[in-house]
């Protein structure tokens, strides 16, 4: 198809290249118009043809002329001017009788002809196909936030594609000197300030960020101006969008709440996380996970000397072994199958690959269900973080590093108690052992595995109702990319027995992150899409903390990481009450497992049916 329009794209230059000599003959020559046009006739195959070479030299033939702009205009001013200075040499040098001044008005009226029908194609592009669309009713009309490349490229294409039904309506830009004029026959009609005003006025349906190069505190102040709208809200991902030529309308992503969160870049003592992780073997359990994988993909970065994946659940490791196998084939990969809780597979992981450095991020964390089935909460959690931990000691291994969680602290549920057992456990294996034992704790990852955000999405996207269990629960959360990031530096900082604390910057009131994703989404809340409170579940508290009081708090090197004071428990000790609990799982008595488990992490609170039903009692 491609090859047929360009054959014809030849035919059509060759036409108005002959015509325009034909033309310059007319025009400058005061003899016989036969006589000169006889002449031309014996060179017409030779002249077409240098033309034919140069424009295809010049890529005359490779741009999408509904699209033409400044440099495929001079692209054919070039090629049309290196065409005819080649034939004024063609016709001297061989002694065509063909006037000098015939030639050079020719080059002329070449540019003006070969060009012009090329913008006329445009322009009857923009006239009798795009005018009808504009002021189409099924349209969604467009503010473009952003009168740079990025906006140019979008409405260009949004221009080309009417399929896609987008109808650009108006540019905002902050820069002074582009209010008033129009770019892509776009109008800049004000600032970010302006934007519920214009939005308004005329009635706009699709806000559109089209500012690759925003840094986050910009772009969440420019989010929260558009949630004044009423509008849907969409952004071009960033600036390697326009580097790779990429800005196009099928790139465009819905805003999210990673955008609102307003993370600046996470700086990183890279040759710090380089000492202990290039050229060494790391294991990462619970790989195929959301923190795992991510903690794949931010290892990898690092150069090890291996990097093996260990998680049960098949479908997702697969995914992250083809992903990581495609963006990184120099990486040497092994990713297994297995279980925390087999002991045996552990031993014949760690004798068979001298591993150095373990991330442990296998566990059950979903709250709800852990506490309708708390004993595989204490199998995996528990005793799977010991079986890893016991297994490394013995291997002698450089360093473990456990994904610990705000959840931990002073627990409500029994995966938050697990997970702070969890801790005692490499606290005091770190106090008995050569391999250093950390523990790093943070809230909510924004898109995990059971994180409330994409189950607000989906609820949203079926027209609601989104429902949460209270309205004034607080979470804290963090950016997937930001929490494996700074896993890996609070590694780089391990001396042993440690439990480092991530700076989760602001709570966030669900409520709001609630309302914040239906305005995104171009919805009033309780208007267009209800908003259902449903009640505290078993286990969930109204808000999460990150430090125990008996921890305090010391600064790192690091801004957003923080040290928790040890407080270490005799494994001696400490194992003695694991056998107990051993023992309790093998008896048909929930009961007395999370008795059990409130006696070996005193600051285990499980909330009775009469204090969640005070908890629920304001619910609203």
């Amino acid at each position: 198809m491609k090859s047929w329009k360009t054959a014809i794209i030849m035919i059509i230059d060759i036409f108005m290249v002959n015509m325009a000599y034909l033309f310059a003959i007319n025009i400058t020559h005061t003899g016989s118009f036969t006589e000169i046009a006889n002449i031309y006739s014996k060179d017409v195959i030779v002249l077409s043809i240098i033309y034919l070479v140069c424009f295809y030299l010049f890529k005359m033939y490779e741009s999408l002329w509904h699209l033409t702009g400044t440099d495929e205009f001079l692209l054919g001013v070039g090629g049309s001017i290196l065409a005819g200075l080649l034939t004024i040499g063609y016709t001297r040098t061989l002694g065509s009788t063909i006037p000098l001044n015939v030639s050079v008005v020719g080059i002329l009226l070449t540019i003006f002809f070969v060009l012009g029908y090329r913008i006329l194609y445009r322009v009857y592009r923009r006239t009798l196909l795009y005018i009808p669309f504009k002021y189409s009713s099924d349209q969604r009309r467009v503010m473009i936030v952003g009168a740079g490349s990025a906006g140019t490229m979008i409405i260009n294409e949004m221009m080309a594609r009417r399929e896609l039904k987008y109808n650009p309506i108006v540019l905002i830009d902050d820069d002074k000197s582009k209010l008033g004029r129009r770019i892509s026959g776009v109008k800049v009609e004000g600032n970010r300030h302006d934007i519920p005003y214009v939005a308004g006025e005329q009635e706009i349906d699709l806000i559109l960020i089209a500012i690759p190069s925003l840094d986050a505190k910009n772009k969440s102040e420019l989010i929260e101006i558009c949630k004044n709208t009423n509008c849907k809200l969409q952004i071009i991902p960033g600036m390697y969008e326009i580097l790779s030529g990429d800005a196009t309308v099928s790139r465009i992503k819905d805003v999210d709440l990673e955008d609102l969160l307003g993370r600046d870049a996470i700086q990183l003592d890279n040759k710090g996380i380089s000492d202990y992780i290039q050229n060494k073997v790391i294991l990462v359990t619970g790989g195929g996970g959301s923190i795992g994988s991510e903690l794949c993909r931010q290892i990898a970065l690092y150069k090890p000397k291996k990097l093996i994946i260990f998680d049960i659940y098949e479908n997702n490791i697969y995914d992250i072994q083809n992903e990581l196998r495609e963006k990184y084939p120099e990486l040497s990969l092994k990713v297994l199958i297995g279980s925390v809780r087999d002991r045996k597979r552990l031993h014949e992981v760690f004798s068979k690959h001298n591993i150095n450095v373990v991330f442990h991020a296998a566990a059950h964390k979903h709250v709800p269900l852990m506490e309708d089935s708390p004993k595989e909460a204490v199998k995996n959690n528990v005793f799977g973080t010991l079986n890893v931990a016991t297994e490394a000691s013995l291997a002698n291994i450089d360093r473990f590093v456990l994904i610990s969680t705000d959840k931990a602290v002073n627990p409500t549920n029994i995966m938050g108690a697990t997970k702070r057992l969890c801790e005692m456990i490499i606290q005091a294996m770190d106090k008995q052992s050569k391999t250093e034992f950390v523990a790093v704790r943070f809230g909510n990852v924004l898109g995990s595995n059971g994180s409330v955000i994409p189950l607000f999405k989906r609820q949203i996207a079926h027209g609601g109702p989104v429902t949460l269990t209270h309205k004034k629960i607080v979470r804290y959360f963090m950016l997937i990319p930001e929490a494996a990031q700074l896993v890996l530096q609070a590694g780089a900082f391990a001396k042993g027995g440690e439990i480092f604390v991530l700076d989760m910057g602001k709570p966030v009131k669900i409520y709001d992150l609630a309302c914040d994703l239906i305005k995104l989404s171009g919805f009033e809340p309780n208007r267009d899409i209800k908003i259902v409170v449903t009640g505290l579940r078993p286990g969930e508290k109204l808000y999460e903390e990150l430090l125990m009081s008996e921890e305090g708090l010391k600064d790192t090197e690091h801004k957003k990481i923080y040290i928790g004071k040890p407080t270490f428990e005799s494994m001696y000790t400490l194992k003695r009450k694991l056998d107990q609990l051993q023992g309790l799982l093998d008896l048909d008595d929930i009961r007395e497992v999370k008795q059990q488990m409130q006696r070996i992490v005193p600051t285990y609170h499980c909330k009775n049916e009469d204090e969640i039903a005070a908890d629920n009692a304001d619910k609203e």
